[in-house]
Order: C-alpha cells, then structure tokens, then sequence
C-alpha cells in the first residue's frame, strides 16, 4: 500500500527578540509578570520591516530540503499554510516555488488559519498515497502576524509571533510508518469572534477602515475556555479508535502552542504526561499556522524524535477549524 513519510522537518524564527520587558515600556504597565506566571511566554520573534511571510517560508523549507538530502527540482508539490500571506493574491507558496527553483513543483496555499499546517499536511500525504506522480511534496506553515498587530491592544500584540516550519513528505509503501489518519472538525459559528476583518473583498481597505483598525487583528468575544481542551482531547481519541493505537502508546503530542494551560488540560484528560506534549511558546511566542512545525523542529533537533515513535499533531485555529494527524515515524527523523 503507498503511503506518505515524513521525511525531514525545519523550521525559522526571525532574527529579532522582542522581550516581555519591551510590553512593559510600550503600554506602561508590568505585562511581563502576567504573561511569565499565565501563558509562559518570555520572549517573542518578530519580523524586520523588510522581511515577510515569504522569507520565512523559503528559510524554513531550505532547512527542511538540506536534511532530507533532496534538491528543489526533485519536489513534486508545495502547499503552504497561512493567514499572513506574501500577497492577497497571487500564493506564497508560488513565490515559494520561485526563489527556491523547485521548477517542476506544483503549488497552491491554505488557509484554516492556526489549523492550517495540519491541514496542509493531511492534504500532502493524500496526493502521495493517491496519485503515483507525486514523490515529494514540500508543506510550509507560515506566519507574519506581527505585520497585522496592534501595537497598542495588550490583548494580540503580547502574545502572537512570527516564524515557519517545514516538513518534506516522501513516498512509501506501507503502514509501518508514516500517514496513519486524520480529522477535520469546523465550528463556524465562531468565524466572527477572532480574525483579521478587513483587506479583503467583504471590507477592502480604505482611509475609514484603517482608522477603524479591522485591518489588523482582533479579538472580537471571548472564546469559552474549555473549547480547545474538549475538542484536542475528543479528536486524540478519534484518531487512536481508526489508528487502533491507544493513547497510551502515543508518544508525542503536538499541539497548537496559543496557550500552555490548554494543552496541560488536555494532556490531563488523556491521561498522560505533559512531558509528551513539546512546547515551545516560551521563546517564540504565539506562531500560529507555524507553531506546530516549529515544536516537532524542536523535538528533533533535541533528539527526542526516534523511528517507530507515534506523533500525533492536533491543532486549532480561527473560524473555528481543528485538523488532527497520526503519522508513525521513521528513522529518518532520529537524530
């Protein structure tokens, strides 16, 4: 049976640190002590004025293609997850395809928002396991949201950050490692609570919706607590009942990194250890589309990733929208 490996993974964060002490001066009160005690963020990275979504993705992607020892030419398909795109229009991921030289690489982009690298993933290992024409395909998960921050609104601009992660899917045969299952779940009834409003065809920008700030983003309402714990939780069960794995055996939890308390519940109601679930907002802040990559990037280049270990990807995301990924790993990722 084909199927879909995970062969390398990379990731990029920008060069710039912006610290908690950096808040405390712009908005005049000790944000630092909150954000330390209540999410665990210390530090964040942003963009420098000339670097955007496209940067990051093409340094996190030439990571990714030197690891698995392949060349740009070789990739059959490049998908890039993102809501911080290069433009509107046309895709990142063409400009992507550009700079790096991959010439006989398809492209398109996606966009679920935070959800969007698993997504992208569980559409990569798709068109591996059921078109013979694809070999390797290259997914990219991809964030600039400093570029959309109100500086002045403690509520975004504390917690969200750039970066991009990058794993290459190559093709197999076989289950005994590799694409296992996937879960896409949507609560659209959520779609106006967080989002970036404006800049589109519904509200295109204008002198009054720059004044009005929509460009940017917002948190609209205030998203039941609970909501990501009990949908990560159900959905970790919903892969091990088709993988036939329990979550017992799972050995590692990547998980949508907006919030650490979140992912300790729902590692609570597993039944399992957080030592399983790899976190890396301490340092990097909220990635969103990007966060999740850049945990498993993490993971490895600390060697905590070894062949036949079972990783499962859970993330969430504005809209609302969830994706979920079982994949076996293989030796290629031990380090």
């Amino acid at each position: 049976m084909r199927n879909a490996y995970l062969l390398s993974v990379g990731a990029y964060a920008p060069e710039q640190v912006i610290p908690n002490s950096y808040f405390n001066e712009q908005l005049g009160e000790d944000v630092d002590s909150w954000l330390r005690q209540n999410v665990e963020i210390y530090e964040r990275r942003w963009c420098a004025d000339d670097e955007s979504t496209a940067d990051l993705s093409e340094r996190a992607a030439r990571i990714a293609l030197e690891r698995a020892g392949i060349s740009p030419e070789q990739l059959d398909l490049i998908i890039i997850s993102t809501d911080t795109p290069e433009f509107v229009s046309p895709s990142t991921s063409s400009i992507v395809q550009d700079r790096l030289g991959a010439k006989k690489a398809g492209t398109f982009d996606i966009n679920t928002a935070c959800a969007g690298f698993v997504t992208a993933m569980d559409i990569g290992a798709k068109y591996i396991i059921s078109d013979e024409q694809y070999e390797h395909v290259l997914v990219i998960g991809a964030y600039a949201m400093s570029k959309y921050l109100n500086k002045a609104d403690k509520k975004t601009v504390t917690l969200f950050a750039d970066g991009a992660g990058a794993v290459v899917l190559k093709a197999g045969e076989g289950k005994e490692k590799g694409f296992l299952s996937s879960e896409l779940v949507t609560e659209g009834q959520y779609n106006e609570w967080m989002g970036i409003y404006a800049g589109a065809a519904r509200q295109p920008v204008t002198q009054e919706v720059l004044a009005q700030g929509t460009h940017q983003l917002q948190f609209v309402r205030k998203f039941p607590k609970e909501l990501n714990p009990e949908i990560w939780s159900r959905m970790a069960h919903t892969l091990s009942e088709r993988t036939g794995q329990p979550i017992s055996e799972v050995d590692h939890f990547f998980i949508t990194q907006i919030n650490i308390n979140s992912i300790r519940e729902t590692m609570e109601r597993l039944g399992q250890p957080m030592e399983k679930a790899h976190t890396v907002m301490h340092h990097y802040g909220y990635t969103g589309s990007a966060c999740i990559p850049m945990a498993f990037n993490e993971a490895y280049e600390q060697g905590k990733l070894k062949g036949g270990q079972l990783a499962y990807f859970i993330g969430s995301g504005g809209g609302l929208a969830f994706a979920s990924a079982a994949f076996r790993l293989g030796e290629e990722l031990s380090k």
